[in-house]
């Protein structure tokens, strides 16, 4: 069965996660097209797919305005198909921070009009070390505020790949993805 993973990446996470789901479709005997929505060279037409990913990391309370466009544009076929969506944010790694996480994906799939069959809340991760004065102050202050991380480690990976992998895998065998 071929499967289209279509992601937005800012910082690299999704790209990784992406690569991720890439091994796990290959896993299970299907074929699989990656195409990064930030690529306008990369034309993917949705409809040829059985099955579809998209996933997108969260900067600022949003997604990638191109992974957005690219999901209103090919809302039709994506509310038609078997379709799970992605949201990476550093907010699903909190229990805490859960809320604010389905409120990102909540407010992306209104402003598309995007209807996935399923969805999972996924963790991202923390690059410090590409990160400027202003990123790093409302990481510290915002986005990471009275939780627990050491501000000193350059990176760290919040991606619980387990979890990751078991909702994938009941997607991609027709489960409902808990």
């Amino acid at each position: 069965m071929p499967v289209l993973v279509a992601y937005g990446t800012v910082e690299g996470q999704t790209g990784k996660i992406a690569r991720f789901i890439e091994q796990i479709v290959q896993e299970h005997g299907d074929t699989v097209t990656l195409t990064d929505t930030a690529n306008p060279g990369e034309n993917v037409d949705p409809a040829q797919f059985s099955q579809i990913v998209v996933a997108a990391s969260v900067h600022e309370r949003r997604h990638p305005g191109a992974f957005e466009a690219f999901l209103t544009a090919n809302k039709a076929i994506l509310n038609e198909k078997p379709t799970l969506l992605l949201s990476v944010s550093l907010s699903a790694a909190f229990d805490e921070g859960l809320e604010d996480a389905q409120d990102y994906a909540d407010e992306m799939k209104m402003r598309t009009g995007l209807l996935p069959a399923g969805e999972m809340l996924v963790a991202g991760a923390v690059r410090s070390q590409s990160y400027g004065y202003y990123e790093s102050q409302v990481l510290r202050y915002v986005v990471l505020r009275d939780r627990d991380y050491d501000f000193s480690a350059k990176e760290h990976d919040f991606t619980d790949w387990k979890a990751l992998r078991a909702g994938v895998s009941a997607f991609l065998e027709g489960r409902a993805v808990a």
